[in-house]
């Protein structure tokens, strides 16, 4: 485990961010068509019924073609509550709001989603590594989830920000398989063979 003054931290998410960005618009389309491929072709996902994915912030994966192509998945979308923490909502296109961050979410209106309930979680990132480390973008919403989450977990960036490692502290929380557009990756995990 590393610990990094936040100064770095910080720098390590703008880096990232301009990383993701030069990518270009055309190659994050593509990049994200071939992820939601790659997810599409698991067994997990064609077992599982209620999935946890995110409505893409900036110019993060977009999963939306998953979300369309199969609508009789449970899909369940988080809403941010400024308390620091995160509740689901069953996904309806048509019942959407703009989060300050940027991104779409459900209306706080609408009946929440128990985590427990949640079968595979698709969680988003600025960057991961190959031991499922992820970098966020510093708010730790996704980690206080995944704490709890026994389900499996994915994380999902472009392979131009899946990294060889990344700092984490105690309160971090991998993933168990990473994916890019050149598909799965089980994650090793510290302490195990």
């Amino acid at each position: 485990m590393s610990i990094l003054p936040a100064q770095t931290k910080h720098l390590l998410r703008q880096q990232c961010r301009q990383q993701r960005d030069a990518l270009g618009a055309e190659i994050r389309l593509q990049a994200s068509r071939e992820i939601c491929n790659h997810i599409e072709n698991r067994e997990i996902f064609r077992q599982v019924d209620t999935i946890q994915a995110y409505l893409p912030m900036r110019s993060e994966v977009n999963l939306a073609p998953l979300l369309e192509k199969y609508p009789r998945k449970h899909w369940v979308i988080p809403r941010i509550l400024l308390e620091g923490r995160m509740v689901f909502h069953t996904y309806d296109p048509d019942q959407l709001i703009r989060h300050s961050f940027g991104m779409l979410e459900p209306e706080p209106h609408l009946p929440t989603v128990a985590p427990e309930t949640i079968d595979l979680a698709l969680v988003p990132g600025l960057a991961f590594d190959r031991n499922g480390w992820r970098l966020g973008y510093g708010g730790g919403y996704f980690d206080r989830f995944l704490n709890d989450f026994r389900g499996v977990s994915v994380g999902i960036t472009f392979k131009a920000l899946l990294l060889d490692s990344l700092p984490h502290e105690a309160y971090d929380i991998p993933v168990a398989y990473v994916v890019t557009e050149e598909g799965f990756l089980q994650c090793a995990r510290e302490g195990q063979p």
